[in-house]
């Protein structure tokens, strides 16, 4: 019997490198893996077209949007894209911003106000340190390069201070320049380093980001896999397979990275880290499943009610295909 034929659209990541290369083959499937660097291509590509028959999704996007009946996607338990979020809060040292409280009434760049990063920094000012988000002027924009900005993700369901950066401005620029006292989001800004008038708000971000998983368990998730769903309701078996074949590729990679007989990653202090690694996460900071991530993802559920972007928080049993040893 012939395997069936997909595609699948995600970052090049290290844990799905076997993948990738085909040295972990998931069973009945003759994958495809498309390696694509920017995820909001990925997601542009499957959301309006539907390229792919798998590809790495915004999380906040898929939670947000899986209650609608003409939603053509579900989600597997796997999460390619995990980070802290700390160290993404920029700002300019002129603004009078010595601590997160001081970004209230201040104007603060975002490239899209939708985007998971945003969502879990905004949560995480809010619930860790008590900033009313509803007192920030929000200015969504490009980051680095002037262009046409796509906000089709949508606007929260409630009342905020937003308005688009004009046209041909940065937000990178309008921080540095003052215009902006502020600016959150996935990337850093090009200004950064570049200028003494730009700074993190937390200069010790990975010793707070640390302490914030020892205290709460979270390592922020970013984006999740999802599938057709035509493809998954023809054949309900694929998604089982595609999992484990995640998992173990995931195996190896934490498996090859650990070989000290020669460095596999350009860090010249990998197996220090690797050591700390194992210290906070205990070997395995990124594990697939629901269980695993229950408290991850609700949290990330209650920032998007939190902010507008969803109504209620749904069973994550039901947002998940559901797959056997998806606590690995």
């Amino acid at each position: 019997m012939t395997d069936l034929a997909l595609t699948m659209a995600c970052g090049p990541y290290d844990r799905m490198e076997a993948l990738r290369y085909g040295a972990v083959r998931p069973q009945g499937v003759d994958l495809r893996y498309l390696a694509i660097q920017d995820p909001t291509e990925i997601f542009g590509r499957m959301l309006r077209h539907r390229e792919f028959d798998l590809a790495e999704m915004s999380c906040s996007r898929y939670l947000s949007l899986r209650g609608r009946t003409d939603y053509p996607f579900i989600a597997l338990p796997v999460f390619p894209s995990k980070l802290f979020r700390h160290g993404f809060i920029f700002v300019n040292t002129k603004a009078g911003i010595q601590g997160p409280k001081d970004m209230e009434g201040k104007k603060v760049g975002v490239p899209t106000y939708s985007q998971t990063a945003a969502v879990w920094i905004r949560g995480i000012l809010q619930s860790e340190y008590g900033v009313d988000l509803d007192r920030i002027h929000w200015y969504e924009g490009p980051i680095d390069v002037p262009g046409h900005q796509d906000l089709a993700a949508g606007r929260p369901d409630k009342r905020i201070s937003i308005q688009e950066v004009p046209d041909g401005q940065t937000l990178s620029e309008m921080l540095a320049s003052g215009e902006l006292h502020a600016m959150i989001g996935a990337r850093a800004p090009g200004c950064l380093g570049t200028t003494d008038r730009v700074q993190r708000l937390f200069p010790n971000y990975r010793e707070l980001e640390r302490q914030y998983y020892r205290d709460t368990g979270i390592f922020p998730i970013m984006h999740t896999v999802v599938m057709r769903e035509e493809v998954h309701q023809a054949n309900p078996w694929v998604a089982q397979s595609i999992y484990k074949a995640m998992v173990e590729s995931k195996k190896m990679c934490l498996s090859e990275m650990k070989f000290t007989g020669a460095m596999r990653y350009t860090l010249p202090w990998l197996y220090d880290d690797l050591d700390e690694m194992d210290d906070v996460f205990g070997g395995d900071p990124w594990p697939y499943g629901i269980e695993a991530n229950r408290k991850n993802l609700e949290t990330l559920q209650q920032y998007l009610i939190d902010q507008g972007f969803a109504k209620e928080a749904r069973p994550l049993e039901d947002l998940f295909t559901p797959v056997v040893g998806a606590g690995t």
